[in-house]
């Protein structure tokens, strides 16, 4: 976690450099933070073979909650509309639940939960339109590098967890991903603004394809601009 905080820090500070240094072209910084929810569209289960094998396949995909926190640039390039590149701290992954078969088991309600703890920085280029005051629309492309990617399992009874673990898993996970990012705001003219957003990956999450899983989720965010 003090690595990812140190390269988001770097990150920011690259911008707030550059921002101060074009205050006369109308440059602004902001900052901004908020709530993920975030999972794996495509064949989300293939890779996690043996705890669907172990339940017999029956499990169910949850997406990962988190949250998201950066910095950002609104550099305006005609009235109405600016160009808006961006860099976040961001959590994403999923969450796959599968319960033992068998009437003991189920009358134990054992079950075991795997989560995928993935964490990226976001570079997003968004181009942001205006539509009447302070309301705007957005939309860009996003870039992703994975900074940690872990499996936590744990597996329970009666309610207990018995068991619960993290597991490096980076062996085959793509290292930059390549996305789109769209959604709403509003600009308040005291610096205030609120915005949500639809994030989508466009490739697959391990480097051979071999399960085609994308990245996708929700971001509601809160900021200041400057």
């Amino acid at each position: 976690m003090k690595k990812i905080i140190l390269v988001v820090a770097v990150l920011m500070a690259g911008f707030l450099q550059e921002s101060f240094a074009q205050t006369n072209d109308g440059v602004k910084v902001g900052i901004k933070g908020g709530y993920n929810v975030f999972g794996w569209q495509g064949e989300t289960v293939k890779s996690f073979g043996n705890l669907l094998e172990y339940t017999n396949g029956n499990a169910e995909t949850r997406m990962r909650q988190g949250f998201h926190v950066g910095g950002y640039l609104s550099i305006p390039l005609a009235n109405g509309f600016e160009l808006e590149p961006g860099v976040q701290y961001s959590q994403k992954g999923m969450v796959l639940e599968g319960r033992v078969p068998g009437d003991a088991a189920q009358f134990a309600n054992a079950k075991v939960t795997l989560t995928n703890k993935a964490e990226y920085i976001d570079v997003p280029l968004l181009a942001k339109v205006y539509i009447g005051e302070g309301f705007n629309l957005f939309a860009g492309p996003q870039v992703s590098f994975l900074l940690s990617n872990k499996v936590n399992v744990n597996a329970g009874a009666f309610g207990f967890s018995a068991y619960n673990n993290d597991f490096e898993w980076q062996n085959s996970q793509r290292k930059v991903d390549l996305g789109m990012s769209a959604g709403a705001g509003y600009q308040f003219q005291n610096g205030l603004n609120l915005g949500g957003s639809y994030d989508m990956g466009l490739t697959t999450l391990d480097d051979n394809a071999s399960y085609k899983s994308y990245n996708h989720g929700f971001k509601a965010s809160v900021g200041f601009r400057f």
